[in-house]
């Protein structure tokens, strides 16, 4: 299969770093079109994000897309502090998503580094993205962040559930902004005969290379 190069990137974060200019991925497009096409079913904002449990073994669930972070390929998601999925990703940073789009019959594939941006984040221009994207949720997303700790016995106080105030400005300690750096996307769309699969790597050199694959 021919591997098509498609451009150097000046992408040289190492997945934390904030200073830089970003050159666009090449599959950043094409998930943003996937979205717009699929904007009028609710679930199409829902992926599934893979990891590794402390024990070593898969952890999978879903979560909400927030977006990309202005002007890089980092895809956005929230998080709280107190679950388990925060200390999995402490320990082993990389995760890989699955989405599929109904609609439009196809699946991204994202692998890559994830960040955690909490309270404690000294990077402003993270802590800026982190404080936006509180302002961004809705309230009965803002509110789940006041609940009792996650996974514990089911507290009996149904009250403990109904904080009397949330500040909407100000993201509680717990709120942290996820970030996914992916260095591979596996892109299939289901419609054709023979389907069509494409393959998008990040090198050591930071240029993005394609390469279409048998399905």
């Amino acid at each position: 299969m021919e591997t098509a190069r498609l451009g150097r990137s000046s992408y040289r974060l190492c997945y934390y770093s904030t200073s830089i200019v970003v050159v666009l991925a090449p599959w950043r497009s094409l998930l943003t079109h996937a979205l717009y096409r699929n904007r009028s079913l609710p679930s199409a904002r829902y992926l599934q994000l893979a990891t590794l449990g402390l024990d070593g073994l898969p952890r999978n669930r879903t979560v909400v897309f927030r977006g990309f972070r202005e002007e890089t390929n980092q895809l956005q998601m929230v998080t709280d502090s107190r679950s388990e999925k925060y200390q999995q990703i402490l320990q082993q940073p990389w995760g890989e998503i699955c989405w599929y789009f109904p609609k439009t019959r196809e699946q991204f594939r994202l692998r890559g580094q994830l960040l955690i941006v909490s309270v404690d984040n000294t990077d402003s221009n993270l802590s800026t993205a982190r404080s936006l994207a509180w302002q961004q949720l809705s309230d009965a997303a803002r509110i789940q962040f006041a609940w009792p700790e996650p996974q514990q016995a089911l507290t009996e106080d149904k009250d403990a559930f109904k904080p009397l105030y949330i500040n909407k400005e100000i993201p509680l300690d717990n709120f942290c902004l996820l970030l996914l750096d992916a260095v591979e996307v596996d892109h299939l769309e289901l419609r054709g005969d023979p389907q069509n699969r494409y393959i998008y790597t990040l090198d050591e050199s930071f240029n993005w290379s394609c390469q279409q694959v048998n399905p």
